[in-house]
């Protein structure tokens, strides 16, 4: 046991160690946020082996983490199912409570958790604070939505009878997150599910369970767990202050962080143990199907939030500068790696030549490649090489079918994982760019004429997730808003993701809805009682 903590403690002294160079300020940073085991029933749990995290902006090791497997996802779901029993019946008062302390602590540790962020994803830290505020939004907000899971009375035609609504938690919910929003994409499924009374099993991404363990560290403060004496030398003197307050019990948050090759096997394991109420998934498509089929097989309830292919319609009557800064802030946040992520630029042809003008000068002049711990950096690197070979196929069928590189199209100087702001002018709809998902800071135009076309191209998609458009006139609007087949619309505005409001897709992209009052919708049941004999 002895030397299995020490491994433990050299793991997480070597993650200190790499972060504190990368961020610059090795005074400040708190060691208690950086966790490299599994974490299940209130504990760290180390497993059999581990697996490499890396920096994707220099390819440097971070850190090894536990790579647990099915043995230990199942563990995970025992022991989430035992806690379920009790937090279902945690007072709407305490859950709201509980979850606006986890909101604090976020607070208190903004800094130090971007710093994760940036780290293990590449996100320029200015975006990496950003997500934080977001992540530690969501749990406000459900700390206020906890108190509000209002049944119904309905008054039936017989005079002796009552009927009454009730909403209960479901149970257990596997939440499966993605690496592009290793904190927010948590707390919006685990702030619904925790308000909701639901227990949760969370497998963050392979390539950035730092932040998901850190938020663990995070609930270790709150639920009041005392960790052993041989552990407590990497924590800090407020947290062992917060560890004196009663909280939530051991086991209703749990992380299981696992590598790749276990992957696949993990999240087939939590889709189809009998003890999972409820699966939430973040990512792609084509995995989102395969949970499904999993979860089919006892038609267990999902939410998924799948993959995207975003239109951005300019039309002749809008404000080109408008347009231009709309365009730049959906398409690179994050080097264009977001599910909302403007993916085609559609341009009507009044208006075409002076928005590309407009556009490319705007990326040469306020978009910088560079290590997201650099101050002037707005372009990280992408997540690994098999993304940037992604982005350059794309811009290589794009130009070998007559598509012209106003600016980048490359790999940026630095080399690696880093990849020009690229623009192209010329594209039609054959090219791979079109009809798929790039996934990095590509930003293809298409020009068109009319408006029933530019609609037709934007709905020529098996997926709809969002969809932007920029137009001065009031009846476009209306008609182009409610004609767009997607779950979300930005109309004279580039960036839409807001804790208040529903994010989910239409056709492909997913089901179910995150984030707003809606959101716990997905964590519970109604139970129709009918009260008779009165």
């Amino acid at each position: 046991m002895a030397t299995c903590l020490r491994l433990r403690s050299c793991r997480a002294a070597r993650v200190l160690t790499q972060v504190r160079r990368y961020a610059g300020d090795s005074a400040s940073f708190s060691a208690a946020l950086l966790r490299t085991d599994g974490f299940v029933g209130g504990r760290w749990l180390p497993a059999a082996s581990a697996f490499p995290v890396h920096d994707p902006a220099s390819g440097a090791e971070l850190g090894m983490v536990a790579d647990c497997g099915v043995p230990e996802a199942r563990a995970a779901v025992r022991t989430a199912y035992e806690a379920f029993c009790t937090w279902r019946g945690v007072s709407a008062k305490e859950k709201s409570s509980l979850l606006r302390k986890w909101y604090d602590l976020m607070i208190q540790n903004k800094d130090d958790l971007a710093r994760i962020i940036t780290a293990e994803s590449g996100k320029p830290l200015k975006e990496a604070q950003g997500e934080i505020l977001y992540s530690a939004l969501f749990l406000e907000w459900f700390s206020e939505e906890a108190r509000r899971i209002y049944g119904d009375i309905i008054y039936t035609p017989a005079k002796e009878k009552r009927a009454l609504v009730l909403k209960q938690p479901l149970g257990v919910a596997a939440v499966i997150t993605p690496w592009n929003f290793p904190s927010a994409m948590i707390t919006r499924k685990v702030g619904a599910a925790l308000a909701a009374g639901c227990t949760v099993v969370v497998k963050p991404a392979e390539d950035t369970p730092f932040s998901a363990l850190a938020l663990a560290e995070a609930s270790v403060l709150l639920f009041g767990l005392l960790l052993d004496s041989q552990e407590a030398g990497l924590t800090t003197l407020t947290s062992l202050a917060l560890a004196n307050q009663a909280g939530i019990p051991p086991g209703v948050y749990n992380v299981i962080p696992c590598s790749q090759k276990k992957a696949k096997e993990v999240g087939e394991a939590l889709c189809t143990d009998p003890l999972v109420s409820k699966i939430s998934f973040t990512g792609s498509t084509t995995t989102g199907k395969i949970l499904l089929h999993h979860a089919a097989d006892s038609v267990k309830r999902v939410s998924m939030e799948l993959g995207g292919h975003a239109p951005f319609i300019v039309f002749d009557s809008a404000n080109v500068d408008q347009a231009v800064a709309g365009a730049m802030a959906s398409k690179f946040r994050n080097s264009g790696q977001t599910c909302v992520c403007s993916n085609r630029f559609l341009v009507q042809k009044g208006i075409h030549d002076s928005f590309v003008k407009k556009f490319a000068e705007a990326i040469k002049t306020n978009l910088h490649v560079g290590s997201g711990f650099e101050e002037r950096t707005t372009q990280g690197p992408l997540i690994n090489e098999k993304a940037v070979e992604k982005v350059e196929k794309h811009v290589s069928d794009a130009v070998s079918k007559g598509a012209t590189i106003v600016t980048g199209g490359k790999r940026h100087p630095l080399g690696k994982n880093f990849f020009e702001p690229t623009l192209l002018s010329n594209v039609t709809r054959d090219m791979l760019c079109s009809h798929e998902e790039t996934f990095g800071p590509l930003a293809p135009v298409i020009k068109f004429n009319t408006e029933e076309e530019a609609v037709a191209i934007a709905n020529a998609t098996d997926v709809g997730l969002a969809g932007y458009f920029y137009s001065q006139d009031p009846a476009q609007i209306w008609r182009v808003a409610e004609q767009l087949e997607v779950g979300m619309v930005g109309v004279n505005e580039g960036l839409i993701s807001s804790v208040e409001c529903p994010f989910g897709g239409v056709k492909q992209s997913g089901l179910g809805r995150e984030g707003s009052r809606y959101g716990i919708d997905e964590y519970l049941e109604l139970k129709y009682v009918c009260f008779g004999g009165l």
